[in-house]
């Protein structure tokens, strides 16, 4: 091991937890102590006020500019007390992240002394410079003008010494450039039309919440290790390294033993999630050494996608602080398990009906199947949409390996909602078959209770999967603002319970009842989606060439996906439901394109670098120190016993220089590649250059580079590798 290795890896193993001082206040005590909750509210605004607010968050109610003025004060009050001196408008760019501004309180006074202010104008909205994010052509660059805008629906809250207000973030020209007002959007729509199926079973329904539980997995390495290997501190993977003799094959990491410092980590990042209001609840080490998963109790869908930006945040502050890195790209590490975003969706009324879950009555189970037919059906139609929604350059490399699922969107049902939907299609007299209660498994140890048994497995390949009164979208990756897959589900369901009710609504004035209307047009929609629905093994050869048959999208290309956005029936379907236009569509595939060609150049850059001024120069270095044996050998042992002892340093010396040789010719072509594709002016012919010559160079390149990591003596390699990055 080289003298630098050394001294890095011995640095990362002899680090002790940092010890978390145990917090005087229970979970439930210090839950939401930095956000400003309805019992702040009611603590620190007027009556009325406070009244105007709520109604605003439940409700959806205009925003009424009169109230802010004392919104703004009642705000600042708490904050203050709480020692904050600056505000921000925190918003959710087209990067992927957030992004935020910070203004301290103080404003000159009458007499020219300085005063903290902080008023209704301020709260509500803001002028960030809209030029420099990505807007996919909306805006020329000497155009700079944008707005965020307050979402009064999530709450505000405090990091370190700023106020932090969620808002929308738009164009001048009024286009969203962020995820949020898409989000907010796409949550309307579902709401108007949810609403209006609902009540023809609950009459008294006033609302329909989408809820959001985010499963959130990632890597942990030590600080000082990342720091030593340029390619994942530039890139969020290793651009290289062979993989380690034992890394996941014993299955024994998964829920295994949390090491200490880990768990000081977890500790650590579960006290400041609660201040902020974000009730984790699970924490446990996941399938690859080195990855764990965090997931929270369900929320409302905005509020989710919020929290989970804020935790991701979070997550590398803490980190740090315990001299790790966290790792949120998809597929760090290959060989191993990536790490994935679990999107467990739902819809419940305001009344307390999971509108997913199964019923006890007939009309209860019509409820249940009008909506997960109708899920279905959504799936089914825009299932390329739904894969352009999840797909980029780093959630590419996750998909359809080690444990991940496929990126050929179907659906998991489990045998007993199949056959549901099997009896319902084939019925005569219209009944429903009524779903069957858990079964009771007995062991024969009388110490053990009975286990009842789900209705439903789990299928781990399956990427959106029905589990119990809920779908799981699994493709979802592990770094990715779920708001986009969000956006995409919420309206394509939207637009197909819009459908379904003209539909029913169509045939009950010609004279139908409603429930024969219902029962009709579901019997219809299970025909015509059962190509979405798949039971079996997503990793099989087979079904790749099932789904093709299927017709549903196989694509592989990750820029050709996009193209799914900008489809005719896609463009109508967003359009339909008010959740964007066919412009803003444009200008996001334009940011997706140039996103894509940006990481792969980045990576290209970094692989050429290593390739060149490393990998090569340590193997010729090695390979000196072979030559140099061989030719001392030669001088002092009769020739025919040198070359008997000389052999097995021969072939390493050619081995070497076959690999130096194809790591040298492949750098020149993906140099050479990128060079051509940089001429490209089409961001999307662009893209795909990158995609089939660029990136196509890189698994080649590695091939020959985790070669040599096995020949050269371990002393001299100077990238730490697999078995200690893996290993806390």
């Amino acid at each position: 091991m080289s003298d630098l290795r050394f001294k890095v890896v011995e640095k990362a193993f002899g680090k002790q937890p940092q010890a978390v001082e145990t917090p005087a206040q229970r979970p439930a005590e210090m839950f939401a102590s930095k956000v400003f909750d309805r019992d702040k509210m009611r603590h620190y605004l007027p009556q009325d006020i406070y009244c105007a607010l709520v109604d605003v968050m439940d409700n959806g109610t205009p925003l009424d500019k009169s109230i802010a003025d004392a919104v703004a004060a009642g705000m600042k009050q708490w904050a203050t007390e709480q020692g904050v001196t600056h505000y921000t408008h925190w918003f959710q760019p087209l990067t992927g992240g957030t992004a935020e501004k910070h203004e301290s309180f103080i404003e000159y006074g009458i007499g020219g002394d300085v005063v903290e202010t902080f008023s209704g104008k301020v709260l509500v909205q803001q002028e960030p410079d809209a030029s420099s994010f990505p807007n996919g052509g909306i805006r020329n660059t000497f155009e700079a003008r944008g707005y965020t805008a307050w979402d009064a629906s999530s709450p505000v809250f405090i990091i370190d010494d700023t106020l932090c207000i969620p808002t929308i973030f738009i164009s001048y020209t009024g286009e969203s450039l962020d995820y949020k007002a898409p989000l907010l959007r796409s949550l309307r729509a579902l709401n108007n039309v949810a609403l209006e199926v609902s009540r023809w079973f609950y009459p008294e329904a006033k609302r329909i919440s989408t809820f959001l539980g985010i499963e959130q997995e990632y890597f942990l390495v030590d600080e000082d290790l990342c720091v030593a290997r340029p390619d994942l501190l530039l890139t969020g993977r290793t651009l290289m390294g062979h993989e380690a003799a034992k890394n996941q094959q014993l299955d024994d990491h998964y829920f295994g033993h949390i090491p200490q410092r880990v768990v000081a980590f977890m500790k650590d990042l579960e006290q400041c999630a609660l201040q902020l209001g974000i009730p984790l609840k699970t924490r446990h080490n996941e399938v690859a050494p080195g990855q764990f998963e965090l997931a929270p109790i369900y929320e409302e869908c905005n509020l989710a996608v919020d929290h989970n930006m804020i935790l991701m945040s979070l997550m590398h502050n803490v980190a740090s602080r315990h001299g790790f890195r966290v790792l949120l790209h998809e597929k760090p590490f290959k060989g191993v398990n990536g790490s994935g975003k679990h999107c467990n969706w739902s819809l419940g009324t305001d009344t307390g009906v999971l509108l997913f879950a199964p019923g006890k009555s007939e009309d209860e189970n019509l409820r249940f199947l009008t909506f997960v037919v109708n899920t279905l059906m959504a799936v089914y139609r825009h299932n390329g949409l739904l894969k352009a929604s999840i797909m980029n350059a780093t959630n590419d490399h996750r998909l359809g390996a080690n444990e991940a699922p496929p990126a050929i969107i179907s659906a998991f049902l489990g045998s007993q909602l199949s056959g549901m939907l099997d009896a319902l299609e084939n019925s005569a007299d219209d009944r429903l078959q009524q779903t069957k209660k858990k079964v009771g498994l007995r062991f024969d140890l009388p110490q053990i209770p009975e286990i009842l048994i789900d209705n439903t497995d789990r299928n781990r390949t399956s990427p959106f999967a029905f589990t119990g009164n809920r779908f799981e979208f699994r493709a979802v990756g592990s770094e990715a603002n779920c708001a986009c897959a969000m956006i995409a589900l919420n309206s394509a369901v939207a637009q197909q319970l819009k459908e379904f009710k003209q539909t029913v609504d169509a045939l009950v004035e010609q004279g139908a009842p409603l429930r024969n209307a219902i029962v009709k047009t579901l019997k219809e929609y299970i025909q015509t989606s059962k190509p979405i629905r798949f039971e079996g093994n997503g990793y099989s050869d087979a079904w790749k060439q099932e789904a093709l048959r299927r017709g549903l999208d196989c694509e592989t290309s990750t820029p050709l996906i996009f193209d799914n956005y900008l489809t005719p029936e896609t463009v109508k379907m967003f359009e339909s439901v008010d959740v964007m236009t066919a412009k803003e569509l444009e200008a996001r595939n334009e940011v997706k394109w140039e996103t894509y060609t940006k990481k792969i150049q980045i990576e290209a850059r970094v692989l050429g670098d290593l390739a060149t001024n490393h990998i090569i120069p340590v193997a010729k270095e090695y390979q000196s120190k072979l030559i140099d044996t061989v030719y001392k050998t030669m001088k002092i042992v009769a020739q025919e016993e040198a070359e008997v002892l000389a052999a097995d340093n021969l072939r390493l010396i050619r081995e070497i220089s076959q690999h130096n040789a194809a790591i040298a010719e492949n750098v020149k072509r993906m140099v050479e590649a990128r060079k051509v594709a940089n001429k490209i002016t089409c961001e999307r012919e662009k893209a795909i250059a990158y995609h089939d010559t660029v990136a196509s160079c890189f698994e080649v390149i590695r091939e020959h580079i985790d070669k040599l990591e096995l020949i050269v003596d371990d002393r001299i390699w100077t990238l730490p590798k697999y078995r200690e990055l893996l290993n806390i």
